[in-house]
């Protein structure tokens, strides 16, 4: 089985194909640059670059592989949830795409598939306990198949990511700036009375890091020296010993913070699902050295099997996308050309048509 994927929910426009579980050739256009300016991702910038992307990004990738449209059996595409203009892109292509060579359509939820992408690298013991830990959400999950999650815990606000994206933004680090605070806080130990895990004084397994985001640009705004001269990367290496010392310590701070709000969340959400035998980590923020280091010794403390992807895999990417297409399909899971694209803050339906 040949799976094309398309990712188009944020900022990274992305296609890959997966055949019988090996990523066969992938092309990804970063939108990094265009956005950093704003400091953020601007919806309507991401679209149009999606659009002007899509189609030189799918002729690449099939020239690459020495495939033919008409050899995809299956097209997988991000429906959601994401940036509604960006997801109409990717949805429309892949709904044209099956319209011209036969393929069936997939719609795969985005979150799903962060959670679903190690198994391009190995294969995943269910079931599992999900963490999802990305620019816009933080999500807990019972997981017993690729086609079947339970939602334990979520974002009610700001998710770990975009705390990790705001908190740079206020110390003027260049965009995107959560690998800046990952990088520099692992030059020192952290203080862990300096900022409050977030919203743990509670039996609640949802997130919340909107008071942790409160109290680092309050720590700012006392100590207006952290910020950086310019957000040029080049700000960085210019810092003096001192206050590269200093901003280590709060990087290091912030970064055990949210670590030690997610340990603690996710073994509230292990007693919802004591039997998994796994604890899959994914997302953006998977990456952050400080969060795998806890999430190991979590599963090292209760006997479970760490899955984490690879870092190419962590952010956003269509491989991820085609590995779950291609689970779903095999469980024969597939969509209707009039599948709908489902921005955030709306669930994803399971209106899979089953054949």
């Amino acid at each position: 089985m040949l799976t094309l994927g398309i990712e188009t929910s944020c900022d990274e426009t992305a296609v890959a194909l997966v055949e019988d579980g090996r990523l066969v050739g992938q092309q990804l256009a970063s939108q990094v640059d265009q956005h950093a300016v704003f400091g953020g991702v601007v919806p309507e910038i991401a679209s149009r670059e999606h659009l002007r992307l899509l189609p030189v990004l799918f002729r690449e990738l099939m020239g690459e592989s020495g495939r033919a449209p008409e050899d995809i059996d299956v097209v997988a595409v991000a429906r959601g949830p994401g940036l509604l203009g960006a997801l109409l892109v990717g949805v429309s292509f892949a709904k044209a795409l099956c319209l011209s060579t036969g393929a069936r359509l997939t719609g795969v939820n985005h979150l799903w598939a962060h959670l679903l992408a190690p198994s391009l690298e190995r294969e995943l013991p269910f079931p599992a306990l999900g963490l999802l830990v990305s620019g816009g959400h933080t999500h807990t999950y019972r997981i017993d198949s690729a086609t079947e999650f339970e939602l334990l815990g979520k974002t009610l606000d700001d998710a770990a990511g975009e705390a990790f994206d705001k908190v740079a933004k206020q110390l003027n680090f260049p965009y995107p700036g959560g690998r800046h605070l990952d990088n520099l806080g692992q030059e020192s130990q952290p203080d862990t009375a300096l900022f409050p895990r977030a919203f743990v004084d509670n039996p609640s397994l949802d997130f919340s890091f909107s008071g942790l985001k409160t109290a680092v640009a309050n720590h700012i705004a006392a100590h207006p020296h952290l910020v950086l001269e310019s957000m040029e990367a080049e700000s960085l290496e210019r810092l003096s010993a001192e206050k590269r010392a200093t901003l280590a310590k709060v990087c290091a701070s912030f970064n055990w913070s949210v670590a030690d709000t997610l340990r603690i969340k996710v073994e509230r959400a292990y007693r919802k699902a004591p039997d998994a035998r796994a604890i899959i980590v994914a997302g953006g923020v998977a990456a952050n050295i400080m969060v795998r280091a806890f999430m190991k010794d979590f599963a090292d403390s209760h006997g479970l099997e760490l899955v984490l992807p690879g870092f190419s895999l962590c952010t956003d990417n269509a491989a991820m996308v085609a590995a779950a297409g291609e689970l779903m399909a095999r469980n024969g899971k597939y969509h209707s050309l009039d599948m709908e694209a489902i921005p955030r803050g709306r669930t994803v339906p399971l209106d899979w048509i089953s054949v």
